[in-house]
């Protein structure tokens, strides 16, 4: 079995926070976790600092490759940043 997983803190999520699905929209200082496993990714969000991890509303989704997941983590990151209630992206569209 292979897998690979990414964590980015300090990632302050825009206006509008992002989506989760155990509570809600989170806002603030978060971090940023994927985990990719047999061609699938999870994403989960946590105030930074906290011990509790929520999923991202979206997660998970059909992955194809650990070097596709990676570029599709900083992707996520980016829609943090951007906020307005951000869901996970699409698979790929940091390409578009």
């Amino acid at each position: 079995m292979n897998w690979a997983s990414w964590t980015t803190s300090g990632v302050y999520a825009g206006t509008g926070g992002v989506r989760t699905e155990e509570a809600g929209i989170l806002s603030g200082d978060l971090t940023v976790h994927t985990t990719w496993s047999d061609g699938q990714a999870s994403v989960a969000v946590q105030y930074s600092g906290s011990s509790d991890w929520f999923t991202l509303t979206g997660s998970p989704v059909p992955c194809p490759s650990e070097e596709e997941s990676r570029s599709f983590h900083q992707s996520v990151v980016e829609a943090v940043r951007a906020g307005e209630g951000a869901t996970v992206p699409p698979v790929g569209a940091e390409q578009a």
